[in-house]
């Protein structure tokens, strides 16, 4: 007897499991590694990529080109996430993590089509990330934050280690100071990067960049009567407003009726009382410089104009923020009952031209835990990517702070840990053995698309190195690529120091995205899914136009 059709999914759904699925999502996370593998290192490549907007965007930050490739294969998209969170939480090590990612998966490709279950290749997995994470808690190597000669000493080198693949390397010694202290200036409690502001001004040199102990922000919209105003100030009280100051035309608010010209002249009396009003309670509080929000008009422009107060609005939030955190004074929603109690103060105020723009400087903040770096550069594409390069050191100096645990880069920590789970991996039987081996291999990507970047000889330098730190581990445990003397070497003796954490957040994250892509055997898609326009098509089309006559 024929058993009847049982028709579960909808119609025109597509649906791929098994070992063939498997391979494919192998594959496709294998292609977008081979995107982003020539710009690891010091010598890596940048990236052109060119968006829907036709928007330029150069750079080789791993979690910049991942999120513009727009990638669309569902499990290749775990790769871009495991980069962007790499990103979020420390910074650096974005190419590094999806390499490592893909050349996983890769090793244990062969054991994927040869029917070895993808359970025991994912028991296998985090095995090899417990010993590998335990054993860089080991080689770690700690310094005393007592001393801050040596203190400061390390964050410069993990600074410039990031530096070294950027686009900024030539410049190292220059922003590696900048960089440091910066972050040396925030809370070194909570380390808020949100209190570092970068600020982009086309022209110059990257040379006449420059940090600001304090604030500074581009001149906001101004009305007429700015001209006026004064544009610096020793010693000022600053007020921070969230409060509109302008008048309103009446058709905008409300419909008013009146009988006799003197009800309209008293309702707009009334309006000018309600802003006067304000205007006096900031000029009473003592305030000298007040900045807002919401618009500052023209008649209040005029009026700060006229009593050397000077003014700013439309002030981003977290400009505002910034000012307040570094002045000591609190954002007012209100003028009513706006003391002196309630303002900020810093040692100088003043409006200063840079490049083609006009910025707004607080200087000698007494409670100052914030700081602006003010870059210079030629073409836009090229300021952004050295912003993008800051924020990678920027971060990677903060979990230095925090941990104050570095071990040495250049690909020696990932050839120690290699060696480690080679011979961890002789004292485990059945096919563990074989996992364990798969991912002694797979961290030797690192130190061998280093040398390939830099156009070495990688079987030479990978032969190398094997030898040495299966020689005698004590003496050879940091020694990698060294990409300036083309030679194998002591990159901790070099100060190429990362912070631990860095390594630890990348093998964690890219285990985690192999089990996870290990893990999914089937891939169910509907039509629309595929086809994103097909919805589009589908739907009536709605305007505003006019509609089709009626028939009668």
């Amino acid at each position: 007897m024929m058993q009847p059709q049982v028709i579960v999914l909808k119609e025109g759904t597509d649906t791929s499991q098994g070992v063939p699925q498997l391979l494919s999502n192998i594959s496709a996370c294998l292609a977008v590694c081979d995107t982003i593998r020539t710009t690891l290192g010091p010598r890596g490549m940048d990236k052109l990529i060119v968006d829907s907007q036709k928007r330029v965007t150069i750079s080789n930050d791993g979690a910049t080109i991942m999120k513009l490739l727009e990638v669309v294969q569902p499990a290749a998209r775990t790769l871009v996430d495991i980069a962007r969170a790499q990103d979020a939480e420390v910074g650096d090590g974005t190419t590094s993590v999806v390499l490592l990612a893909g050349e996983l998966l890769k090793e244990v490709k062969e054991y994927v089509d040869e029917g070895v279950s993808p359970q025991v290749i994912i028991k296998g997995f985090r095995k090899a990330a417990d010993l590998a994470i335990n054993r860089v808690r080991e080689l770690a190597v700690s310094v005393d934050r007592a001393d801050k000669a040596e203190f400061r000493a390390l964050l410069e080198k993990c600074a410039g280690t990031t530096m070294n693949s950027k686009l900024i390397g030539s410049q190292k010694a220059f922003f590696t100071q900048m960089v440091v202290d910066a972050v040396m200036r925030l809370d070194q409690e909570e380390l808020d990067e949100d209190m570092i502001g970068i600020k982009k001004i086309p022209g110059g040199a990257m040379q006449d960049s420059l940090l600001v102990d304090g604030v500074a922000f581009k001149k906001a919209f101004s009305y007429a009567g700015f001209e006026q105003q004064p544009k610096s100030f020793d010693a000022p009280k600053i007020a921070c407003l969230n409060v509109e100051l302008e008048l309103k035309a009446e058709k905008d608010n409300a419909e008013v009726r009146v009988d006799r010209v003197a009800e309209y002249q008293a309702v707009v009396d009334a309006e000018w009382k309600i802003i006067f009003d304000k205007l006096d309670r900031i000029v009473d509080a003592g305030a000298n410089v007040v900045l807002s929000r919401l618009p500052i008009g023209d008649l209040a422009t005029q009026y700060f104009a006229d009593r050397n107060i000077f003014c700013a609005g439309r002030v981003s939030k977290d400009d505002l923020d910034r000012v307040c955190e570094a002045t000591g004074c609190r954002v007012q929603s209100t003028t009513t009952g706006m003391s002196s109690t309630h303002l900020g103060a810093c040692e100088r105020f003043e409006e200063r031209q840079i490049g083609g723009q006009r910025f707004n400087f607080f200087r000698g903040c007494p409670e100052a835990k914030t700081c602006t770096i003010v870059l210079r550069g030629g073409a836009e594409q090229f300021i952004d990517e050295v912003e993008r390069s800051l924020h990678d050191s920027i971060m990677v100096v903060r979990r230095a702070v925090k941990n104050q645990a570095v071990v040495a880069g250049g690909g020696a920590i990932e050839m120690e840990l290699s060696r480690y789970l080679r011979e961890t991996a002789r004292q485990i039987e059945g096919k563990q053995q074989l996992i364990l081996t798969a991912v002694a291999k797979a961290l030797e990507v690192i130190p061998r698309q280093l040398c390939e970047n830099a156009g070495f000889d990688t079987t030479d330098f990978i032969t190398q190195l094997r030898a040495r730190h299966a020689q005698d581990p004590d003496h050879f445990r940091w020694h990698g690529v060294d990409i300036d003397d083309e030679a194998v070497a002591d990159m901790f003796a070099k100060f190429v120091w990362e912070p631990a954490l860095v390594k630890i957040n990348a093998i964690s994250s890219a285990i985690e995205a192999a089990c996870l892509i290990l893990s999914v055997d089937e891939t169910v898609s509907s039509q629309q899914a595929q086809d994103p326009m097909a919805g589009a098509q589908s739907m009536p089309a709605r305007g505003r136009g006019r509609g089709m006559p009626m028939a009668r």
